[in-house]
């Protein structure tokens, strides 16, 4: 039974939203981010708007980045402070709070074209979790955009042998990093829970060095 932190202790250690920039990663995710939505826009055989949700929203810059672009986008965001801010800030997309564990479906309405978490999976004890609820928010054949930093065999050894691997693996970061997905972790995670058709793309650094990869996968109903 996956056990949630005490209401008190999660506000106490709310990240306050304050600015309304993109986060570093957006910058050289937002292209093949774009690139995969694309894809699978053009795959539809109808031309309504799609509808797509963002969990791990954040300050919303990346939501309103996305509908930009002419999508219909909903938020979904824990920190208070962060619905409140991308609210005010982005009003053509629309936030909810929500815990990622439990996400409130009735607010949500109805279900997406595709789902995206962005740099968020690998800070969350209980990962599948997030795979598993996404299904209850995709349309059948929708798909399922996750993106997180890459930890391939080769980028882990120059990391252990540049001394770099403390500061990479760092414990020292509130909030930081607690899980590490390669591609093969991420194809298993997937698998597991009946996902298919799933497509790799990377970005950032150099081949073999990517700072993250985004992995895109159809949900088998």
């Amino acid at each position: 039974m996956i056990k949630y932190m005490d209401s008190k202790i999660t506000n106490q250690y709310e990240y306050q939203y304050q600015s309304p920039n993109p986060s570093h990663h957006h910058l050289y995710l937002i292209k093949p981010l774009m690139e995969m939505i694309s894809e699978y826009n053009y795959r539809l055989e109808n031309q309504q708007k799609l509808r797509i949700l963002d969990i791990g929203c954040g300050n919303g810059s990346l939501s309103n980045l996305i509908a930009q672009q002419g999508y219909e986008v909903v938020g979904i965001e824990e920190s208070e402070s962060g619905v409140k801010f991308a609210s005010q800030t982005f009003p053509n997309c629309h936030f909810i709070q929500g815990n990622i564990y439990n996400l409130p479906y009735t607010e949500i309405g109805e279900k997406f074209d595709i789902v995206i978490a962005a740099e968020v999976i690998e800070h969350l004890f209980y990962p599948k979790e997030l795979v598993r609820n996404a299904k209850k928010c995709l349309k059948p054949n929708g798909r399922l955009i996750l993106t997180t930093p890459y930890h391939g065999y080769l980028k882990n050894l120059m990391l252990a042998v540049s001394g770099e691997m403390d500061k990479h693996f760092t414990t020292l970061w509130d909030g930081g990093h607690i899980k590490f997905f390669s591609v093969a972790t991420m194809n298993a995670l997937l698998e597991s829970e009946n996902y298919t058709d799933i497509k790799f793309k990377f970005a950032g650094r150099f081949p073999y060095l990517w700072k993250s990869m985004l992995c895109s996968s159809t949900l088998v109903k």
